[in-house]
């Protein structure tokens, strides 16, 4: 359990007069998190405090995630308000990456892949379920042998950071002393993928790669390598191509945004007044 630390960012003579409370701390990762989720004015005093906060303690590592950060992570837990009638060309914001965009980049990424893995098999290690499509495309362009295997994660929030991923449904197939390429959809802050190399890498694999179809590397908080990037995208939520929107959006032929209504979580309608009792 996280117990909340105050640091003092401003005094009056020896008088404390401001603190500032950081909403979660990372342990392991030695990381407070501060979330800013209301209204966009917030997070000007709030950067304003975390700039204080840096300059008097600038040992504390300290981060602010914004409200589409915030709004990711509901995604994840499976809160948001669309539902599958509402699915409609409108949801559709900014498309980044076209289907051709995609086919390019796949068929360069299978030929350097094949080019590195030349005379050697492969055991390729999907993250399910965003991976689907990718997977498949990517693997049509691979010429080395490989076989094909998967891991399912379940994530617990709330729980302890050390606690919060697990393995749900592990890989069949032995990789002891076999090169293993890890197949991800998109890498974020770096935990996920972080948890799911050490748990990989005490099966003692011949060597262990990574590739991802989509990276964000503004959001990294864990250094991890990964070894082959299909495209780098700003911090949007995104959909299409396997991604998805609470089920929703994967069979997309491209990758996109989508309208920041969708998101939106309605607020309930009050309840109406009571009528007034005669001759109170």
């Amino acid at each position: 359990m996280y117990e909340p630390v105050s640091f003092p960012i401003a005094w009056e003579g020896t008088r404390v007069q401001e603190m500032f409370t950081p909403d979660f701390y990372l342990p392991e990762h030695d990381l407070y998190i501060e979330l800013t989720t209301m209204r966009q004015s917030l997070v000007t005093p709030k950067n304003r405090k975390l700039r204080l906060l840096r300059e008097l303690y600038p040992d504390v590592n300290v981060r602010l995630l914004y409200r589409k950060d915030y709004q990711q992570l509901l995604t994840k837990a499976g809160y948001g308000a669309l539902e599958v009638q509402h699915l409609r060309k409108e949801d559709i914001g900014q498309i980044l990456i076209s289907p051709v965009e995609l086919e390019t980049r796949l068929r360069a990424l299978g030929r350097k892949i094949s080019r590195d893995y030349r005379g050697q098999s492969l055991v390729l290690v999907g993250v399910l379920k965003g991976i689907t499509f990718f997977m498949a495309d990517l693997a049509r362009q691979i010429k080395a042998p490989f076989v094909i295997d998967y891991l399912d994660l379940r994530r617990f929030a709330g729980a302890q950071p050390q606690q919060r991923v697990r393995i749900a449904r592990d890989i069949d197939y032995p990789i002891e002393g076999r090169h293993v390429l890890l197949v991800e959809d998109i890498i974020n802050t770096g935990f996920t993928l972080d948890y799911v190399l050490s748990e990989l890498r005490r099966r003692q694999p011949a060597s262990l790669e990574v590739v991802t179809l989509l990276d964000r590397p503004l959001r990294r908080l864990v250094k991890i390598p990964v070894r082959y990037v299909g495209f780098q995208i700003p911090n949007d939520y995104v959909v299409g191509y396997g991604l998805d929107y609470r089920e929703l959006y994967r069979n997309l032929p491209f990758i996109c945004t989508l309208r920041s209504s969708i998101f939106d979580i309605p607020t309930p309608m009050p309840a109406p007044a009571a009528a007034p009792v005669a001759g109170a």
